[in-house]
């Protein structure tokens, strides 16, 4: 049997267009997982900020623990430059006392490594008086 000559050209496509496929499957799973992470990264550091507050906030606690709680839940799950730049303030919302606890945090672009400042979490908490 005689072969077509355009089949002895065209073996070699399956293979390159395979790698081509694949290539673009491997990104967009990349780009998922990035976003994953940085959307977990946000949940943690509001979790932790707002636990921080609610602690912050009890009778036997200064508003300045509640910042360090925070910063301690924050070291527990994600990498420490992330807890470097916590920070309270005491509010008042409609006439109510509140503590707001506040981080700010890098945005992760590549892993855990990101642009600095970018992401602001805040948390609040009313203030029990005595």
């Amino acid at each position: 049997m005689r072969q077509n000559i355009w089949e002895s050209y065209e073996r070699g496509n399956a293979t390159a267009e395979f790698v081509m496929v694949v290539s673009l499957v491997i990104l967009l799973f990349a780009g998922v997982l990035q976003l994953a992470f940085i959307l977990h990264t946000r949940n943690m550091l509001q979790d932790a900020v707002s636990s921080g507050a609610r602690y912050g906030t009890l009778l036997d606690r200064s508003h300045g623990e509640g910042a360090v709680r925070a910063q301690e839940l924050i070291q527990q799950t994600l990498p420490d430059d992330y807890a470097s730049d916590v920070f309270f303030e005491e509010t008042a919302v409609d006439g109510v006392r509140m503590l707001k606890v506040t981080a700010r945090t890098p945005l992760p672009i590549i892993g855990s490594f990101g642009i600095s400042d970018v992401i602001t979490v805040s948390g609040h908490a009313i203030i029990q008086s005595q």
